[in-house]
């Protein structure tokens, strides 16, 4: 499995976490980003070649040009490559990330009892199927 597109690795069974892939979808003008559940075979094998842990899942993975970004900076990294008005967002990095981290550690820690939780990994639709991984 070779992409040069940046790559979402996310929980597949957070609501929180599908929202947020939704989201980027629908504001991914270029058709740039592709993405693969945590828990599926291709998100197991990219966050093995990638030293990121394989027994959790409470963490959002960007990987960009052969880099891997998680939490807070992960999700920076896609604002900025979405471009317009969203790049904005990327000035956040700016700060230091143990508080930016803190607050993405509290949100993963309850994202389930606020958001919800699949029995199983969202299935895409057949328009968005090649853009899985």
């Amino acid at each position: 499995m070779k992409t040069t597109n940046p790559i979402i690795l996310f929980d597949g069974v957070c609501n929180l976490c599908n929202g947020a892939v939704q989201f980027v979808i629908k504001h991914d003008k270029k058709g740039q980003f592709r993405f693969a559940a945590l828990q599926s075979e291709t998100g197991v094998e990219l966050s093995k070649k990638y030293n990121l842990p394989t027994d959790t899942m409470d963490t959002f993975v960007t990987i960009v040009d052969g880099k891997s970004y998680t939490r807070s900076t992960a999700a920076l990294e896609v604002a900025k490559l979405l471009g317009g008005l969203w790049s904005l967002a990327y000035v956040f990095i700016i700060i230091p990330p143990f508080i930016r981290n803190g607050i993405y550690n509290w949100i993963a820690k309850n994202r389930y009892r606020w958001f919800g939780k699949k029995d199983a990994c969202m299935i895409p639709t057949p328009e968005l199927r090649e853009r899985f991984l």
